[in-house]
């Protein structure tokens, strides 16, 4: 008999469609409104982890804070030159 957890989710398509979107709004955050959509991208990176998506799921989370970042550091560079 397997030894699971019963604490361990099984992944679902929810959790890698949430996945994907979160990374594909960390890579727009860098170009358009990096607040807003790093904070999506940050909201679906934790709820595709949560729902059992976990490692690509907390990347999608850091790629999203680290597009914001850049995003706004990019928009700072722009605006201020």
């Amino acid at each position: 008999m397997a030894d699971i957890h019963a604490s361990a989710r099984p992944r679902t398509n929810a959790a890698r469609i949430c996945t994907i979107i979160g990374f594909v709004f960390a890579a727009l955050a860098i170009f358009i409104l990096p607040p807003l959509l790093g904070l999506v991208g940050l909201a679906l990176g934790i709820v595709g982890a949560v729902l059992g998506d976990k490692p690509l799921g907390w990347y999608a989370a850091a790629a999203s804070v680290a597009g914001a970042v850049i995003g706004m550091i990019l928009s700072y560079v722009i605006l201020t030159n």
